[in-house]
């Protein structure tokens, strides 16, 4: 029985692996050996308790204020000693962070073949997203078996020479998280949270930590929303803080004593997915949770210059809008007081998935690994980017 080594170490790799985890263990034709690096602590032991995952390993990487180097070489080191021991037969990364770059480095190094979900996003920018943007494509240097979540992700590795056949276009693994527990109902752990979904009042739905908006931008960030809750008093904007004390220094001072702004802790998937349910528009920096809101047919107004993730931009529930403080203002404003133009951003297109991305994803590695044959593809109209 061949034996797959998914890792993973922050929260969103985490809700996005979770599916193929399950799917993984639930097969009779895999020995799954579940690793974590503990990138990010607290949110990773939440997701995972949440969809029942118990690691086989945690490299327990997290310091305090931990450099991107400190994370990259600390994780490889963990793994090399791992591998040597393990001797998996295919490791599986998602995404692009820098645990997901590590896993791949220190995979190659041992000759292990590389299965990269999520693969083929880009910005056309390597220092925005920052540092995903790099670690994405060269993880696609690294990798063996290419799950794209879209055509026009795979289109993307193409025109950089990954061979077709090495590519498998599955959906994204979110839409197969979110789909099993949006529907849950999970009580919110701050009661202000549910005091807020018994009322009906309108939600902003606020998250932001893109290391490219710290400093200056993300203090307007903090600014916008200020002027935003003082010129809409019914309206409530919900922030979930971010863990990183440079975030939280930068956005939380101009909110201070704004009574119809609510700061929270990061909110555990469930509840998050929960509150996006409720959310009237979001506005956010986050990768993940473009393709989420759209699923729930929430308008997103992303602070950010470009996007990997063209396809909602392009259905028109997605709008790029950038950080300056002025802007953002003025387009949550259009949003809240313009019906048609929230009508126009507000229909529930799903370009990203159906579901089944973990079911494809079994499958994709059972024909690398010899012991299977790969699915249908997931359908996607192919973007321009």
């Amino acid at each position: 029985m061949p034996s797959v080594m998914p890792i993973f170490g922050t929260r969103p790799e985490a809700i996005k692996m979770a599916p193929i985890v399950s799917a993984f263990q639930e097969s009779a034709d895999f020995d799954c050996i579940v690793t974590v690096t503990g990138q990010h602590r607290e949110m990773l032991d939440q997701v995972n308790e949440l969809f029942g995952i118990e690691p086989d390993h945690d490299l327990n990487i997290l310091q305090p204020r931990q450099s991107l180097s400190a994370i990259m070489t600390r994780t490889i080191d963990g793994l090399d000693k791992l591998f040597a021991e393990k001797k998996p037969d295919a490791v599986i990364v998602q995404g692009d962070t820098t645990t997901s770059t590590a896993g791949a480095i220190a995979a190659f190094y041992h000759g292990i073949p590389v299965v990269h979900v999520e693969a083929g996003l880009r910005s056309g920018d390597l220092f925005s997203p920052f540092p995903e943007e790099a670690n994405r494509k060269i993880t696609s240097q690294i990798a063996s078996l290419h799950l794209a979540p879209t055509s026009t992700s795979k289109a993307n590795l193409l025109a950089e020479g990954i061979a077709e056949e090495d590519i498998v276009v599955t959906g994204n693994s979110v839409i197969d998280a979110l789909l099993t527990t949006v529907d849950k109902e999970i009580p919110f752990s701050d009661p202000q949270l549910e005091d807020l979904a018994a009322s009906g009042r309108r939600i902003l739905l606020v998250t932001t930590h893109r290391r490219e908006n710290q400093g200056d931008a993300m203090r307007g960030v903090g600014r916008a929303l200020a002027r935003i809750a003082e010129a809409e008093p019914d309206l409530v904007i919900v922030l979930p803080a971010h863990k990183n004390p440079v975030v939280r220094e930068a956005v939380l001072p101009a909110l201070e004593g704004k009574e119809n702004v609510v700061v929270t802790e990061p909110l555990a998937y469930g509840e998050f997915t929960r509150m996006l349910s409720m959310a009237h528009i979001v506005l956010t920096d986050s990768g993940g949770v473009q393709e989420e809101a759209p699923s729930l047919g929430k308008p997103v107004l992303v602070m950010r210059d470009n996007t990997e993730r063209p396809e909602a931009v392009h259905a028109g529930t997605v709008a790029l809008i950038g950080t300056d403080e002025e802007t953002i203002v003025k387009q949550v404003d259009r949003l809240l007081n313009q019906q048609d133009a929230f009508d126009a951003m507000a229909n529930a297109v799903n370009p990203y998935g159906d579901g089944k991305a973990a079911e494809r994803t079994v499958a994709a590695v059972a024909e690398l690994l010899g012991v299977g044959t790969r699915l249908r593809e997931f359908g996607n109209t192919l973007i321009a980017t």
